[in-house]
């Protein structure tokens, strides 16, 4: 018995069985971040128009290889479709003039050219995709578990509703009202400038649009009257008080004068 056994034994089984694991774990990661050149199934003629898109307007920054330029520009090998539509569909590329931050403006390009400049840099690495119409649906998300994740990670530099907010050395963090949710996902996705990275691992695809749903929320209007800063009843309270204290207190003082 222990002779078959041994014959069914092979020395290299433990090391098949750690390739087959770390192929299985490869192939969940991929799908999971999606393929290098998945910048909303893009086609190889996308990817062709987008190559001289860059060369045409970003390549005298990030080079013609698209690996940046020192002092000037980063590289752009593996930041992902999700990278280009968020710096390109907001207008902040290309860079209108250095400062301490690059402003958001009108986009220079249309949808198409955006999409076929993200097809290109997202073939040269993998990297994160432009999240799906399902992805940042706030129709989809609890706004109330979202604003307890916003206010844990984000409040602190966007304010406690998403309305913005002063860092150092000359930067702010934007307003979040006018972002486009699908903008939103991505900057948690890339950390564009002083924003960090919220991966899966941070945040995950739920609770990300869980935040969309709230920072939407944020834009319906306040359902009890005036917003106040929006950070809820306390503001409210303490006006009242105050505006109720102070009818009491000149009532009081015209009934004295009255009276004397």
């Amino acid at each position: 018995m222990n002779a078959l056994a041994r014959r069914r034994y092979s020395k290299s089984a433990p090391v098949l069985l750690v390739l087959i694991l770390l192929a299985a774990l490869t192939a969940i990661g991929f799908v999971a971040n999606g393929s290098p050149a998945d910048a909303a199934t893009a086609t190889a003629d996308d990817v062709a128009e987008g190559q001289k898109l860059f060369a045409a307007n970003c390549a005298s920054c990030h080079g013609l290889d698209a690996q940046g330029t020192d002092g000037v520009a980063p590289s752009l090998i593996g930041v992902g479709a999700a990278a280009v539509d968020f710096q390109v569909g907001t207008g902040r590329m290309p860079m209108q003039a250095s400062g301490p931050q690059v402003q958001e403006k009108k986009p220079q390009f249309d949808a198409e050219q955006i999409s076929q400049l993200a097809a290109y840099v997202a073939s040269l690495g993998e990297g994160p995709a432009i999240p799906t119409a399902e992805m940042v649906d706030p129709a989809l998300g609890d706004a109330a578990v979202g604003m307890e994740i916003f206010r844990t990670n984000c409040a602190m530099c966007h304010g406690s509703i998403g309305g913005g907010g002063a860092l150092t050395q000359g930067k702010f963090a934007p307003n979040l009202w006018s972002t486009s949710n699908t903008h939103i996902y991505e900057a948690m996705l890339v950390g564009p400038q002083s924003m960090p990275v919220f991966n899966d691992a941070n945040i995950t695809p739920e609770n990300k649009r869980n935040i969309i749903a709230y920072l939407d929320f944020q834009q319906q209007g306040s359902p009890g009257g005036l917003k106040l800063g929006s950070i809820g009843p306390v503001a409210e309270g303490f006006w009242g008080w105050l505006v109720a204290l102070g009818l009491i207190i000149a009532s009081t003082i015209y009934v004295g004068a009255r009276a004397s």
